[in-house]
């Protein structure tokens, strides 16, 4: 990638780094909706990742440290087999450095050699960053989900953004 930056595939020794880059992204006010994963729960996520070429994680390391993970997971049903649903998470100190740009070029290069032709992702409306991210890449707004999400005691809207990819 960079000398400053690697993009990897995850292995069961990210599990401590995925989980504080988790509760830490969690925690920021109206970015993401839950996070609730042990060091054992990443641990046998990444293990089975590993064994599951429908599904990968990648991380995003600098000198701090692992400060971004992207998942990514195709679509099991026949008919939709060739999406594949992406989330994406940077921690707040590492963000507009480009961070965010090559875990979604990594996502594209997964879904080409896997055969996936679109991928999917929702964000909150009032991510812009994160929505200016994504379009910048090529993602376009397919749909409006009103009240789609539950946080706390409200309901959130969410909005769908799709890639075209081109399959190898």
């Amino acid at each position: 990638m960079s000398d400053w930056l690697l993009v990897r595939p995850a292995v069961p020794g990210d599990a401590d780094a995925l989980v504080v880059l988790g509760r830490d992204v969690a925690a920021e006010d109206g970015l993401w909706l839950t996070y609730d994963r042990t060091r054992g729960d990443e641990r046998r996520n990444v293990r089975g990742v590993q064994r599951d070429p429908n599904v990968a994680v990648f991380v995003a390391e600098t000198e701090d440290g692992v400060v971004g993970r992207l998942s990514i997971a195709r679509d099991r049903n026949q008919y939709s087999h060739h999406v594949a649903e992406l989330g994406l998470m940077v921690a707040a100190n590492a963000r507009r450095r480009g961070i965010g740009s090559a875990l979604m070029e990594e996502a594209v290069k997964w879904a080409q050699r896997a055969g996936v032709a679109k991928l999917e992702l929702t964000v909150f409306p009032h991510n812009e960053p994160a929505i200016a991210l994504y379009e910048r890449f090529g993602f376009v707004r397919e749909g409006y989900r009103k009240r789609h999400y539950r946080r706390g005691r409200e309901y959130v809207d969410a909005i769908l953004m799709a890639y075209e990819t081109t399959p190898q």
